[in-house]
């Protein structure tokens, strides 16, 4: 006869609602171990001649929940297999042995592989007492969870919502702080303590602020969040964005944006992309939150259109994202590391090259230039070519050089404008002094495409200083002389460290 446990459930906390099978397991037993002596069933268990040894003692002895759970399942499969004649040891858990047990989950893994005979028997849950005291039905949609592991995330307003493992008002507060990401502060939320116990049994109805601010949390505490087809609840759900752009491209739905495809809202795309960086640029959050709503609108109604021909969904465009980010991040998902910054962007380079090898890609063969978008502005997209073209030491040893450069091409675009070539050659000359001007970016440590946006946004300030001046003056800038503006100018630049007139 091999090695063999026994759990059995010991109900919600009412001695009367165990059953006679259970009785009869526990008093037959060589030897009866409980995971908590802080079960009101406990007590009564001496009217049955059954005396259990708790595991109390190792929650004093580890920091975490999960090193107490296994060690508790350890420590009973070494028991089993250290019994006499191998007789049969029960463990008995608060509740039903298969609702949020941990340590029964444990066993159910790694009882097969220790030759130990695992038996489970059922026992009351304390769902049963929250449908029948709280007055629910499940099959209207019932969700349970437990507070240790709440995201908002998994909160779904539709359902009923029970969440178990409330120990404590920090647990409790924790529980309002994940409910508060999607209900308001005062939904009604009602907490129960000891259901079904008599005597200790109390339930009481809280908005959800006041959810950390009662008194008698414990072991058989729950929250209890009932659910409601009210839809601003899930305004807050990237599900809702889904459904909204399904149905705004739907027979029912918008005519504008029915009739839109890729192409006719594709430049769309890129103005919502920089009105975010405007935000950015004048560190306005408010404001950004706007834009980068709009930005992701974008990014739906390209994944909606795609959805409707079958091709792709935006969950499949999440998921491709979230495989992306941890397989390039090795230092983080996995077993590599990245002591800074210069290491990690080393390990996604790798794990780029490495994709591209098992989508049968040849890096190998592939440009160094390669994975540049087309359409990137001009200058970003010179400053990312030289940069590509550095790594390989296509570059100049210093910035000497550049400089060099940069007045060689300024020589080339004056003479072909004193040349009087065409406007394509002389447009092609300035291209090339742009082009060696971005180079100077990289050695100063400075993005050209930043930095040209700070200095438009200097000269729109300066310019609108200019207008508002004359304004008061009872002119315009298309009455006023050169002098007069550049005086103004001079004045807008006051306690600036940068010199020159208006062209600087």
């Amino acid at each position: 006869m091999s090695a063999s446990i026994t759990v059995v459930g010991l109900g919600s906390g009412n001695p009367d609602r165990l059953t006679i099978g259970i009785i009869k397991t526990m008093q037959r037993a060589s030897k009866v171990y409980v995971r908590t002596l802080s079960h009101p069933v406990i007590a009564a268990l001496n009217e049955f001649q059954v005396n259990p040894e708790s595991f109390d003692h190792v929650y004093e002895a580890h920091d975490t929940f999960p090193e107490v759970y296994e060690s508790i399942a350890s420590a009973l499969i070494n028991l089993a297999r250290a019994a006499e004649d191998n007789r049969e040891i029960v463990y008995a858990v608060p509740g039903h042995p298969m609702v949020a047990e941990a340590t029964v989950r444990l066993l159910r893994e790694r009882c097969p592989g220790e030759n130990v005979t695992l038996t489970v028997l059922g026992g009351e849950s304390f769902l049963d007492e929250a449908f029948v005291r709280l007055g629910f039905d499940p099959i209207e949609g019932f969700q349970l969870l437990d507070a240790a592991e709440l995201q908002a995330s998994v909160l779904q307003p539709q359902l009923h919502t029970l969440i178990g493992q409330v120990y404590d008002m920090f647990t409790a507060s924790e529980v309002k702080l994940a409910l508060m990401e999607l209900y308001p502060d005062d939904y009604p939320v009602i907490v129960g303590h000891a259901l079904g116990v008599e005597g200790e049994e109390a339930i009481q109805r809280v908005p959800l602020y006041e959810l950390d601010r009662i008194e008698g949390y414990g072991n058989l505490s729950l929250v209890y969040v009932p659910r409601s087809d009210d839809s601003q609840l899930r305004q807050r759900t990237f599900a809702r964005l889904h459904e909204i752009v399904g149905i705004l491209r739907s027979p029912e739905g918008c005519p504008w944006d029915r009739e839109q495809t890729h192409e006719s809202i594709r430049k769309n795309l890129i103005e919502e992309t920089y009105e975010v960086l405007e935000t950015i640029d004048e560190d306005d959050p408010e404001h950004m939150q706007e834009e980068l709503g709009d930005l992701l609108l974008q990014i739906m109604l390209h994944s909606q259109m795609e959805e409707e021909l079958g091709t792709f969904t935006v969950y499949d465009v999440i998921q491709a994202l979230n495989d992306k980010l941890i397989f390039r991040h090795p230092h983080v998902f996995g077993e590599s590391s990245a002591k800074d910054a210069e290491s990690a962007l080393q390990n996604w380079e790798q794990m780029k090259a490495e994709e591209k090898r098992l989508k049968g890609l040849s890096p190998e063969k592939a440009s160094v230039l390669d994975g540049i978008p087309r359409d990137l502005p001009a200058l970003m997209k010179a400053y990312k070519l030289q940069k590509k073209a550095s790594k390989v030491g296509f570059d100049w040893d210093n910035i000497e050089g550049v400089f060099q450069k940069i007045e060689e091409e300024l020589g080339e675009l004056r003479q072909a404008v004193a040349e009087g070539q065409s406007a394509e050659d002389t447009a092609l000359e300035l291209g090339d002094l742009l082009f060696a001007v971005s180079n100077a970016a990289r050695f100063i440590g400075a993005d050209p495409e930043e930095s040209l946006s700070r200095t438009n946004r200097k000269f729109v300030s300066r310019f609108s200083y200019i207008e508002e001046q004359l304004a008061l003056q009872g002119k315009s800038v298309e009455g006023s002389t050169l002098d007069e503006m550049e005086a103004l100018w001079q004045a807008a630049k006051s306690g600036s460290s940068h010199n020159g007139g208006i062209h600087g």
